[in-house]
């Protein structure tokens, strides 16, 4: 421990005077009052003006900055438990680095399109954006209400036409680089949203991911993105190692694209001049040597036709034109022949394929054999790909099933598709200076399997562009995924009314640091927000090619249900009699019918919503954020049980009484206690308060376990609790400690460690006069506590991810090892030395914490050694 400065010793010893009291931040000062739900009420109506976050400072060149963004919300007119742990994480995160001195970006939006809104819109006699509009009002009110600290200039609304010109100049980006295109494809429609959907909308049981609906197949032209182009960048970034924390996303998301071990092309349909379809193939070296095109009875060509297949193979009347030799490829229907998985295509190139070889064998198929040798594959390849690429007919590595984004959307409430169709120039792409195209005010609104806009004639009713004759808009909407892959980017330059964003902001302030939200997300938003900031990095307008650095995937809150056994139907609380809580057994009172009780996601239909008012009403808002925090980390699904309320209370009580308590000692000093007993505590506080900011710190920003931080927290409210009347008075380690302990606090309950903190100030003879508090400032202005230099941290000796060892050495000495002097220290170590013995290693990974302990960690090619290790760590 390092010794106290003389000064300090003194005002140990001599009597406390009151003439080196400073300026107190004043607070409610209800010191001499006992801790309950009308004073937290209190407390936080005091505070509620005064904990706002600096915003991000655009001048300020020196401090690092921090992006850290949370999903922005539906407004769907409620806050629900969902959304108080998602903003309550990112507020926390959000004050946490700006404590750490940090220029922290926390904005604030609305995802305001969609059919929510327009469905609603219909129920109620409303327009979409009245509806939508008094939602935001009220949710806009809740999030105040619960103390995030977002950048409230920078708030934006997808449905705003200053929001939704540059989604429409952004898809003006994409047609103009040819990954924007319209044609006829069979597609998924949803018969109660009657609307066109996604592949990625529709979940494994082939329904509708909103309305739960099975899907239909329908004929309509459509406009895609042209997703694939960018298919392999996509799958071989996943192995970026500028992601951090995306876990199973990584796996989901590779899943979902495929291997990329083959090359799309795009084939015209001989006799439509605008119709083509695109063929996949692992060979195109040899894609001139295509012979026949293979389909099944679900492949557009031969819907158009309407053959249906059993149990044979059928010539179509349709033709193909391979695109670098006009030769006409014929086309077969067929069930005979195995597609691969979530196929519904098969391009027969039977000189290099001897099942292709085969069945152009049995139906009289003319073919060569290659003259291609080996060692021209890889130049051919990348010469039919380069000259497919100038065509723009494809030629980019992809995998066999995946498809492009179906963009088109049959409904009033969304970003209108810039485009005018004309019956001499075709299609027509609106001007730039034309943007935005706004939506028409409707008088009704209806499902009617067709756009709402369609009968709008003074709206559809245009010029063109280019000849001047008459013409008409596209009334399709963009699907509302295609606003939420960009609008990270706006909250950039939100009020920039000449581009999307300025490039130079967001060459300084991407990628984003932290994005905060839910599972449910990972193929659809996070997968369309990738290809965007893929493309936009591809034109030179981002740094990065991926757009989030660190994932912080949050479990859903669940509520117990209580449904009737066999009905299934759904009871409140108080109509049921619980027999057995464990086995989730309980009867209706009315009818002792069997009840099953279960953990269920949180909603109305279920009757096991909890409503965030009553919490904030009942318990107040700094207790509902804490308790949303605790007990599990937050990517953990939270079981919402009131059972493990008191403990989070009693905390903030026994925090209470500390502060009371160092007031009134440092107001009426207490004699003192011997010098070895006095030290004996301050040693013990030292100790205490390094092990705790370690230990919360790590928990709050690197392993993410907000649980932990808040149970760290209480470990240390149990240090300080200890202290005789003369340490909480006399101590330097003692004040450090409680200092630390509302800083620890601070980014979780801001309103209640500000008035702690109030309370902290105002006692007098203060005893630390460094710079490591900030007397005259708030708690959430100081600065984020550290580990002493003195204090001993921990270099974690590992082999393939198991500890086997650990060097204690003292924090300055740990922060001075250079990796090659870590790694020879750990191979040093005896457990390590002995179990590298007969064992290769392939590579050494270390990790410098700063603050925290760190790690060596030495990779071997022992796959038996790896066994047992991951067998190790798995009992772990």
């Amino acid at each position: 421990m390092q010794l106290l400065p003389n000064s300090l010793k003194v005002l140990q010893i001599l009597p406390l005077s009151k003439s080196i009291f400073l300026r107190p931040l004043s607070g409610c000062n209800f010191w001499q009052e006992e801790l309950s739900a009308k004073l937290k009420h209190q407390i936080e109506d005091f505070w509620k003006d005064k904990i706002t976050q600096k915003p991000f400072d655009n001048k300020d060149n020196f401090k690092e900055k921090y992006y850290v963004l949370s999903m922005f919300p539906y407004p769907s007119g409620h806050l629900h438990m969902g959304h108080v742990r998602v903003y309550t994480i990112s507020d926390t995160v959000s004050r946490y680095q700006h404590m750490n001195g940090k220029n922290v970006i926390h904005p604030i939006g609305w995802d305001a399109f969609g059919l929510p809104a327009e469905n609603a819109a219909i129920d109620r006699q409303l327009s979409p954006k009245e509806w939508t509009q008094n939602n935001i009002k009220h949710m806009k009110k809740q999030l105040k209400q619960l103390g995030c600290s977002f950048e409230w200039h920078r708030e934006l609304t997808t449905c705003d036409p200053t929001y939704y010109h540059w989604t429409q100049d952004l898809f003006l980006k994409l047609y103009d680089s040819g990954l924007a295109y319209q044609k006829e494809a069979l597609v998924n429609w949803d018969p109660i949203d009657q609307t066109v959907l996604a592949d990625e909308q529709v979940d494994e049981n082939g329904c509708s991911w909103r309305s739960g609906a099975k899907v239909e197949k329908k004929l309509l032209r459509q406009w895609f993105i042209r997703t694939t182009k960018f298919a392999k960048q996509l799958y071989d970034c996943l192995n970026d190692s500028i992601l951090h924390d995306w876990r199973d996303i990584i796996k989901m998301q590779k899943h979902w694209i495929g291997e990329c071990s083959g090359v799309n092309f795009d084939f015209k349909v001989l006799g439509h001049s605008s119709m083509f379809v695109t063929v996949w193939t692992a060979n195109p070296a040899y894609i001139e040597e295509a012979k026949f095109l293979l389909v099944t009875g679900n492949h557009i060509l031969a819907q158009k036709e309407g053959v249906n297949v059993s149990a044979c193979t059928r010539k179509l009347k349709s033709i193909i034109l391979n695109p670098f030799t006009n030769e006409q490829i014929p086309v077969f229907v067929t069930d005979e022949f195995e597609f691969l998985p979530q196929t519904d295509s098969f391009l027969g190139i039977p000189s290099v394929c001897e099942a292709s070889a085969e069945f152009a064998q049995t139906h009289q198929i003319d073919f060569t054999p290659t003259t291609l040798k080996e060692g021209q594959i890889k130049e051919k390849s990348d010469r039919m790909c380069a000259q497919a690429s100038k065509l723009q007919i494809g030629g980019y590595w992809s995998s066999a099933k995946l498809r492009d984004w179906l963009i088109s959307r049959q409904r009033y409430w969304g970003t209108p598709i810039p485009i005018i169709h004309c019956p001499n120039c075709g299609i027509v792409p609106v001007p730039r200076e034309q943007l935005p195209v706004k939506l028409p005010k409707l008088s009704e609104i209806s499902r009617k399997g067709r756009s709402p806009l369609e009968d709008v004639a003074d709206w559809v009713n245009t010029t063109c562009p280019k000849c001047g004759d008459s013409a008409k808009r596209e009334t399709d909407t963009m699907d509302t995924f295609v606003d939420s892959s960009w609008y990270y980017l706006r909250y950039l330059d939100p009020n920039n009314n000449k581009e999307m964003f300025d490039r130079a902001q967001a060459f300084r302030m991407t990628p984003v640091d932290l994005y905060i939200g839910g599972k449910e997300h990972a193929v659809l938003h996070l997968y369309y927000a990738r290809f965007i900031s893929h493309f936009l990095h591809s034109l030179g307008l981002l740094p990065e090619r991926e757009p989030f650095r660190r994932l912080l995937v949050q479990g859903m809150v669940m509520g117990r249900s209580y449904r009737i056994k066999g009905s299934g139907q759904y009871l409140r609380e108080d109509e049921v009699e619980v027999l057995d809580l464990k086995k989730g057994k309980g009867i209706v009172k009315s009818t002792s019918q069997p009840v099953v009780i279960s953990w269920e996601k949180m909603s109305k239909s279920k009757q096991n919503g909890v409503d965030p008012e009553n919490m904030f009403n009942e318990y107040g808002i700094d207790t509902t954020r804490l308790l949303i925090l605790a007990d599990v980390s937050p990517t953990s699904h939270r079981n919402w049980n009131s059972n493990t309320f008191p403990g989070i209370i009693n905390w903030q009580k026994r925090l209470w009484l500390t502060i009371q308590d160092f007031i009134k000692h440092r107001n009426e000093p207490p004699p003192m206690i011997a010098e070895d007993k006095f030290k004996a505590q301050e040693d013990f506080l030292w100790d205490s308060r390094n092990y705790y900011i370690k230990g919360a710190s790590f928990n709050y920003v690197i392993s993410q376990q907000m649980s932990v931080a808040v149970s760290k927290q209480q470990g240390l409210t149990n240090s300080i609790r200890r202290a005789p009347p003369a340490v909480i008075c006399h101590s330097l380690q003692f004040e450090r400690a409680l200092a630390t302990q509302l800083m620890l606090l601070a980014p979780m309950a801001p309103h209640f460690a500000s008035e702690l903190w109030s309370g902290f100030v105002s006692a007098p003879n203060r005893l630390n006069m460094s710079n490591e508090i900030l007397w005259e400032r708030g708690v959430l202005e100081q600065k984020w506590p550290e580990t002493d230099m003195d204090y001993q941290l921990e270099l974690g000796c590992q082999i393939n991810g198991s500890e086997k060892s650990t060097v204690k050495l003292r924090r300055r000495a740990l922060e001075g090892l250079s990796q090659e002097k870590a790694v020879e220290l750990a191979s040093k170590q005896p457990e390590i030395e002995k179990r590298l013995k007969n064992r290769s290693v392939v590579s050494v990974v270390f990790q410098a914490h700063p603050g925290f302990d760190s790690v060596v960690n030495f990779i071997t090619d022992n796959p038996q050694a790896k066994l047992k290790e991951a067998e190790a760590v798995a009992e772990v």
